[in-house]
């Protein structure tokens, strides 16, 4: 009965007995979902659209059985259950007539078209629940245009697709439900979740924590720069910002809160190195899976451009706390330390073998799925060698269904991304809508950069990550490329700007989660860490004229830009802030962010004219001469405090003498 106990779902105010029925049916289906998964991951061979469909249909019947489990009113909650049968429909219906669908032409017929009817109530009662009505609202502004567009004038309007039309994109091929956003869940997102899941599950989690707490414990504010890298590493496993907060954040907000920081400032902390997690590689968010997928690179290859960005907003992060700790006056970790540090790796340090596993499979040409079901096995093969970290049958099971939970609201996303990005294919307002945004952007790069900066932030509100990224990559990435930015850096430029709505009012889940966690008021939270994690909003530009940032170009591209960033976003920070071991006075915050944004100054990096070099000169002397004379200056004050001893022991000698 205890083992059951441990798979049972949260149950809103059902009865027990359908509480245990719909969790074990909830688990069957989540091992099911495993299954498909891990074989179609590593074998390969299942035709796209059965694969999807058979991974669709699995996940939302789960999701609706989990829905209709929770649902209070007997009405949704009947409706919920009723829908599951509907959504179990599609995958098998593909698989058998698959063959009779291209013999047809995927031409649809009456059967086909009930089924997309039921489909599509499927799809929009799993985004209500689990994604909420922004998206419900665009699916239906998007079926609205591809029906009723023959009733707008002009270019803008089209000629109309009835059911049968509607029905032979959406659901008989892979340009609606089962496109490619279906496909990157199905063959990645949801792998790497089920990874990150069971590395949690055998405390690798708790190991980045330690880590974190052994490198930083002894330094002022340690509590804070643990937090901080401590979920930048668990978030490079999950890549979920809100999963971080509620993970490492019910250990890392109590410590800071004892050694001094306010709770404002520690859910702030934590809700921005959280939001770090969906940038830094190696597993990152959904959208870099997304990403490599539509721009046609190797996983691998976005991984790597996304390293120098990611260790930008950490090096700014972990110096705005340190800072903040300093203006605080804050204690030390006295339990962390080189010696907890050493002490962490030598019995627990095989935890990360997992990791390194699956960084050195993806580096020696290892395709990322096949790297991943090789790493989860080596997972499994070290868990049992300490009592603590060993897991049976029924934790692989609970880690299952912890997935597929984790997964659910990605998934509902990615299928109502499909169906409108299906809709704009289908009717071509994909590229009017780009022709649109170069033409009020009169052709100017920058003018186009600030419309998509504010698009993707606004749709980044009401979005979850990965349908933000889908519908900007569609409409507003082939207009930055036209305008001459590479590919990588246009998706990258959006990919970031979509994922600033986590920290940011009024959406901000990260930094409400964490406000939750360290009794904080929710929007002062989260105007704290859009403070902290500013840089989010800075690296993009930078982008631009230096490529180099994403690893693309020369050495000496990729070394000059470095070079110039690193500086410039440190500088930034500490202007920001507003103290460096005292107050900074408002003339040295403005000859800081001054000097900094000419030593980034909005050129190629590698842009050798000889007024560039001035300036980019003249910013650097400039940063050096004034951080030169703080420190002096600080140095001086230190000494002066210390007491004469040596001075009184001289005079001592001499009347003795």
């Amino acid at each position: 009965m205890q083992l059951i106990e441990k798979l049972l779902l949260d149950d809103g105010a059902s009865r027990r007995g359908e509480r245990v029925v719909i969790s074990l049916l909830f688990a069957l289906l989540a091992v099911a979902v495993t299954a498909l998964v891990i074989y179609g991951a590593y074998y390969g061979g299942i035709t796209a659209l059965i694969l999807r469909s058979l991974f669709f249909s699995a996940v939302a019947a789960a999701g609706l059985l989990y829905a209709g489990l929770r649902a209070r009113p007997i009405a949704l909650k009947l409706f919920c259950y009723a829908l599951v049968a509907i959504a179990l429909i599609p995958g098998p219906y593909l698989w058998q007539t698959y063959m009779d669908i291209i013999m047809r032409g995927a031409m649809s017929t009456a059967l086909d078209r009930y089924l997309f009817v039921g489909l599509m109530l499927v799809v929009v009662m799993l985004v209500r629940l689990y994604v909420g009505w922004a998206l419900v609202v665009l699916i239906a502004a998007a079926l609205g245009y591809a029906y009723f567009g023959y009733l707008i004038p002009g270019k803008y309007g089209h000629g109309g697709y009835d059911l049968s039309r509607l029905t032979s994109t959406l659901l008989l091929s892979t340009e609606g439900f089962y496109g490619v956003p279906m496909g990157v869940a199905a063959e990645y997102i949801f792998l790497f979740a089920l990874f990150g899941a069971l590395l949690t599950k055998i405390g690798t989690g708790e190991v980045f924590v330690d880590i974190a707490r052994g490198l930083t414990g002894r330094v002022q504010g340690g509590p804070g720069l643990s937090a901080a890298l401590s979920s930048t590493l668990l978030g490079s496993l999950n890549g979920s910002a809100v999963a971080n907060v509620v993970t490492t954040g019910t250990f890392t907000i109590p410590l800071m809160k004892r050694v001094g920081y306010s709770p404002t400032l520690a859910g702030a902390i934590e809700a921005a190195a959280s939001s770090a997690g969906q940038i830094m590689p190696p597993v990152m968010g959904a959208a870099a899976f997304l990403m490599a997928e539509i721009i046609g690179v190797p996983y691998a290859t976005i991984a790597l451009a996304a390293l120098i960005p990611a260790l930008l907003y950490v090096a700014a992060l972990m110096t705005a706390v340190y800072l903040e700790a300093g203006r605080l006056n804050l204690a030390r970790d006295s339990s962390g330390g080189l010696r907890f540090l050493g002490e962490t790796l030598r019995k627990r340090g095989y935890l990360l073998l997992p990791l390194i596993c699956l960084i050195a499979l993806m580096v020696m040409g290892k395709s990322p799925t096949q790297a991943a079901v090789l790493s989860i096995v080596v997972g499994l093969l070290i868990s049992p060698w300490q009592k603590l970290t060993r897991i049976g049958p029924v934790d692989l099971v609970e880690v299952c269904k912890d997935t597929l939970l984790a997964t659910l609201p990605i998934v509902a996303a990615v299928a109502a991304a499909g169906t409108v990005i299906g809709v704009l294919n289908l009717t071509g307002m994909g590229l009017m809508v780009s022709g649109l945004i170069v033409e009020v952007g009169g052709a100017s790069l920058w003018a186009v950069l600030l419309l998509t900066a504010v698009a993707s932030f606004v749709l980044g509100m009401g979005l979850p990550t990965s349908a933000a990224y889908l519908l900007l990559a569609v409409l507003v990435a082939p207009a930055l490329t036209q305008l001459g930015m590479q590919p990588i850096a246009a998706h990258m430029f959006i990919f970031y700007f979509g994922l600033v709505s986590a920290i940011t009012p009024p959406v901000a889940l990260a930094a409400y989660a964490a406000a939750s966690i360290a009794g904080s008021p929710a929007n002062a939270t989260a105007v704290e860490s859009m403070r902290l994690g500013f840089v989010k909003l800075l690296v993009p530009f930078l982008f631009v004229n230096m490529p180099g940032l994403l690893m693309l170009g020369e050495p000496l591209d990729i070394g000059v830009a470095v070079a110039l960033s690193f500086p410039a976003v440190i500088g930034i920070t500490i202007a920001f802030a507003g103290w460096l071991s005292r107050p900074l006075a408002a003339v040295e915050r403005l000859l800081l962010l001054a000097a900094s944004i000419a030593v980034a100054w909005p050129v190629p990096a590698t842009d050798f004219d000889p007024l560039i070099l001035a300036i980019r000169g003249a910013g650097l002397v400039v940063l050096v001469v004034v951080l030169a004379r703080i420190y002096l200056a600080h140095t001086a004050t230190k000494s002066s405090q210390v007491s004469p001893v040596g001075a009184l022991d001289k005079t001592s000698l001499r009347k003795e003498s």
